[in-house]
């Protein structure tokens, strides 16, 4: 079950706002997974400066989300789940029922990588990181878009990696592939509604456990540098930047930029050769 990081001084606060000053019957909340870490946690911190009345921090690590919500100044509700299992999809649905609310955010930004080769990496593992990757990320999207409203922004946050398949990253360029059609399609489907969807398409980003957790399973070290990675604070703000301004596809970084036109131009077999050649170099 959820456990509310939000004190009755606070609720009553909002209401007396809302009387005095004309805001909305409805709390506008920003809905940010993946939040106990890395862009997630970054994304948190700035949403918190936004015209919203809650954040909802939602990871495993219920740890780290009671940290954030101490840190920023906005009340938080904390979601300790597990967003591969069904049940944490039904509880932030119970949620979002429970109270009128408006998602004026979401940031879908929970999701993991694996680099070796598929059968080192495992069917098991792979699994998982479809059943967050795509299949937590889509529905969760689709559970909050009845709670959204003109103006309202959802972010997904893909990779450069879409872009292309690439070797030893098979199954997780495939899953930000999904996440990345997947954000053009549902963009043009609620634009009427005034709603904007951005797919954020970064490349490697140094300051994250991302990196670290994906060698876990790079036996042979296949990757072994990481040149011109970016950083967490740098990739948040531009992506923030980019879904106030509207954009579909953004990519926060030159070699993501880089990324993004060479690949539209070069077959893909090029582009996987091309990609092994980066791998040796960056090694």
């Amino acid at each position: 079950m959820p456990i509310r990081s939000v004190t009755a001084m606070d609720e009553a606060v909002l209401t007396v706002r809302r009387e005095v000053i004309g805001m909305p019957d409805k709390k506008r909340i920003a809905l940010v997974t993946g939040a106990s870490s890395g862009l997630g946690r970054e994304f948190a911190r700035l949403l918190a400066r936004e015209v919203v009345d809650e954040l909802w921090l939602v990871a495993r690590r219920e740890e780290r989300l009671r940290e954030l919500a101490a840190e920023v100044a906005l009340p938080c509700r904390v979601f300790a789940l597990d967003l591969t299992q069904e049940s944490a999809l039904e509880a932030l649905s119970a949620a979002l029922s429970a109270e009128p609310v408006t998602v004026r955010w979401l940031v879908n930004a929970a999701g993991f990588g694996r680099i070796g080769m598929a059968a080192d990496i495992g069917a098991a593992t792979t699994g998982r990181m479809i059943a967050l990757n795509c299949r937590a990320a889509a529905e969760l999207t689709e559970r909050a878009l009845p709670y959204m409203e003109r103006g309202s922004r959802v972010l997904e946050i893909a990779s450069c990696a879409a872009f292309q398949p690439i070797p030893y990253l098979a199954a997780y360029a495939a899953t930000k592939a999904f996440l990345l059609r997947y954000s053009r399609a549902l963009a043009a489907e609620v634009a009427e509604r005034g709603i904007t969807v951005t797919a954020i398409c970064p490349y490697w980003i140094r300051d994250t456990e991302f990196i670290h957790e994906a060698k876990q399973t790079d036996k042979a070290g296949l990757f072994r540098g990481f040149p011109l990675a970016t950083d967490q604070k740098t990739v948040a703000r531009r992506s923030l930047w980019a879904a106030e301004h509207g954009f579909t596809v953004f990519t926060p970084d030159l070699v993501s930029t880089l990324h993004r036109i060479i690949t539209s131009l070069l077959p893909h077999r090029l582009m996987i050769a091309l990609s092994n050649l980066w791998r040796h170099l960056a090694g």
